[in-house]
């Protein structure tokens, strides 16, 4: 049976579920009785069933699945979440047959729920597609194995290498990509957890930071004020959407509560404003990634500006670079930031190129 085949199209149906489901990885399942596919599905947002209960509850015969195969991209949870561990419903409907992408490395799972199956005489193969599987489920292994979001760094630059001008009239963006790659901006925007900007990128832009030209869900807004300088009237401090401002002192935040809505830190489901203080004076990356993580932010795009996109370069904390060049010449402006990574595609977007960059 060519496993690499179904696997295949489980990494495509958990592409569906990408930025719904966290805290939970976006699984995909098929299951295959006699060469063919007779069931699938992908997991659902939070709360909801994950990828196997889907996948199962969609075949039609029920009695086929005491003959059929089931493929996964993630090995199946064996604890007790928002649901029933997947691995006993597999075990339970009497697959005898299961085909896993990952291993698991969330120390509720790792490898227990292979060993559930195992001791229920349940054929396993581990490791099928292995990388690919990795790959989609980048954030959620990020999260596990380094305590930090998926960090995905991004800007536009002109073919003479500026990401701004020195100098502009009006408080809004000076567009160096095409509406083409602006669109593909919003559907990153919508898959991604948080998105991140500094205090000058702000004030020139007054930018929100939603998902406009896609459907989904907006990021939780990340902002750097490290001296509150940012206007109460600023779009980013609307309250609208989460909104967690990095600044530095204590008595500047209490004088900022006077002017807006501060909602107290322990109010996870809140929309609306939440400040962290944080030590600018060293590792600023590093302290970031922590207050990120206390959130159980999975993933994060930095949008800058170049100073902020610097400080995670510096301190070599990112993971993914996506880098635009419009067709476009400044002459002079914001020097892009430098560094150093291997390339990891390219593709034209119009008269755009996007180079996406790892650092590996």
């Amino acid at each position: 049976m060519n496993h690499e085949k179904y696997i295949q199209r489980c990494i495509q149906l958990a592409k569906n579920g990408i930025g719904t489901t966290r805290p939970n990885p976006s699984v995909g399942a098929v299951i295959v009785y006699n060469n063919k596919i007779i069931g699938e599905g992908f997991t659902s947002p939070y709360g909801g069933p994950h990828a196997e209960v889907n996948a199962i509850n969609s075949v039609k015969s029920q009695e086929l699945l005491k003959e059929a195969t089931i493929y996964v991209t993630l090995e199946p949870c064996s604890h007790h979440g928002k649901t029933p561990p997947c691995a006993d419903l597999i075990i339970e409907k009497g697959i005898p047959n299961v085909v896993i992408g990952s291993i698991d490395t969330n120390n509720l799972v790792a490898g227990k729920g292979i060993e559930r199956l195992k001791k229920a005489g349940i054929n396993v193969v581990v490791g099928i597609y292995d990388e690919a599987c990795k790959e989609h489920h980048k954030r959620f292994f990020t999260v596990q194995n380094k305590k930090r979001p998926y960090i995905i760094l991004k800007w536009a630059e002109t073919k003479d290498r500026f990401i701004a001008p020195l100098t502009k009239d009006e408080q809004k963006p000076v567009w160096i990509s095409n509406t083409y790659s602006q669109q593909l901006v919003h559907k990153w925007r919508s898959e991604e957890h948080a998105i991140l900007v500094g205090t000058n990128t702000v004030i020139a832009d007054n930018p929100s930071l939603t998902v406009r030209s896609w459907s989904g869900n907006h990021p939780i807004r990340i902002v750097i004020d490290k001296d509150l300088k940012i206007p109460p009237t600023a779009t980013v401090l609307d309250g609208k959407v989460k909104t967690i401002v990095l600044f530095e002192t204590k008595e500047k935040r209490e004088k900022r509560g006077e002017i807006v809505d501060v909602i107290p830190n322990d109010s996870e489901k809140s929309h609306g404003l939440i400040y962290e203080q944080i030590d600018f004076s060293s590792r600023v990356a590093e302290q970031i990634c922590k207050v990120l993580h206390k959130h159980h932010i999975q993933s994060v795009i930095i949008e800058g500006g170049a100073q902020t996109l610097l400080t995670f370069i510096n301190a070599s904390l990112w993971d993914e670079a996506r880098v635009f060049i419009g067709d476009v010449n400044f002459g002079a402006g914001v020097k892009r930031p430098s560094f150093n990574a291997k390339l990891f595609s390219e593709e034209k977007i119009n008269n755009d190129i996007l180079r996406i960059y790892r650092n590996d």
